[in-house]
């Protein structure tokens, strides 16, 4: 068993592996950025809108 070659591998993949979590924790930060802006913009609607009650209720039959 050639241990260095070994040792080499797992940290390469250990190094592999923390770089895509931290990339992962980014994207999460960006679109729950992105999902806080877009609650925003769609709870701002009403205030800024000719008619304000439209769209007000939804009918859903399942």
């Amino acid at each position: 068993m050639d241990i260095p070659a070994l040792s080499m591998a797992l940290s390469q993949n250990k190094i592999l592996n923390d770089v895509g979590v931290a990339m992962l924790s980014k994207n999460l930060d960006n679109m729950q950025e992105s999902g806080e802006a877009l609650a925003a913009s769609i709870g701002a609607i009403p205030e800024t809108s000719v008619n304000p009650d439209i769209g007000g209720n939804i009918d859903i039959r399942i």
